[in-house]
């Protein structure tokens, strides 16, 4: 199967042959990979749009496109995924498998009982980072689109988003520990395709008291993620994998 890359432009006719320009893609399928010409690929273009290249001159970065017609990636639902700023490199972890689990967006901020203490120098190189791995697993899973990552310097930046949203999450323990498990189920009922979904993620110490009084009276929902107390990487994971199952297997 061919390898997939992003290039950043409007995909063209079939049969148009144009020269690759982004400088990522060029060094990773013509230094690194060694292209070959004749070779298949499949490139990812704006507006999520997929086709498949043929190498036609790999010195000079030349490329047809030879077929358009591939078949859908992302997910018919846009689903955001917020976190607590986690402790040591678990937050490029999360970055990488909400990218190939289908994540729409990925968002970190502070939270009271986030160990993790990052400020604006941090989060701009950490924020640059985190965009190389979903690039990177975007391509690897073949999706369509590349997540969108941000790192908020407040919690109040987070909430003010809550307006953008047809549905806000909170996936809180206790809420798990009183046997809460139909929310979730209920609310992926009531969606329609492009509907926008953002589920709230505690760091490792939890979300406080205070935090879920104040995602609750901005219009955030408590949900709980079955009967198991998962970490803090694994939990958004779980809800991406329910959300992939209902809609892409259940439906």
């Amino acid at each position: 199967m061919a390898n997939q890359y992003f290039v950043f432009r409007q995909i063209p006719e079939v049969d148009t042959e144009f020269t690759v320009e982004n400088e990522t893609a060029v060094h990773h399928i013509f230094t690194v990979m060694r292209a070959e010409r004749g070779e298949k690929l499949q490139f990812a273009f704006d507006e999520g749009k997929v086709g498949i290249v043929e190498v036609v001159d790999p010195v000079n970065h030349t490329v047809k496109l030879v077929d358009s017609a591939v078949n859908p990636t992302e997910l018919p639902v846009h689903v955001t995924v917020a976190v607590g700023f986690p402790k040591g490199d678990k937050l490029d972890f999360i970055t990488e498998k909400s990218t190939e689990l289908g994540a729409s967006e990925i968002w970190a901020a502070p939270f009271q009982w986030s160990v993790a203490k990052w400020d604006s120098k941090k989060l701009a190189k950490k924020q640059e980072k985190l965009e190389k791995i979903a690039r990177g697993a975007a391509e690897q899973s073949r999706r369509q689109l590349i997540p969108s990552v941000s790192l908020f310097d407040k919690l109040s930046e987070l909430t003010d988003t809550f307006s953008e949203f047809d549905h806000v999450l909170i996936a809180y323990e206790e809420s798990a520990k009183a046997g809460e498990r139909s929310i979730l189920g209920q609310t992926l009922a009531s969606m329609t395709t492009g509907q926008r979904i953002l589920i709230i993620f505690g760091p490792e110490g939890g979300i406080s008291a205070n935090e879920i009084e104040l995602f609750e009276r901005n219009g955030g929902q408590k949900i709980g993620l079955g009967p198991r107390i998962m970490r803090a990487e694994t939990a958004p994971l779980y809800a991406l994998s329910a959300i992939s199952t209902y809609f892409e297997l259940l439906k």
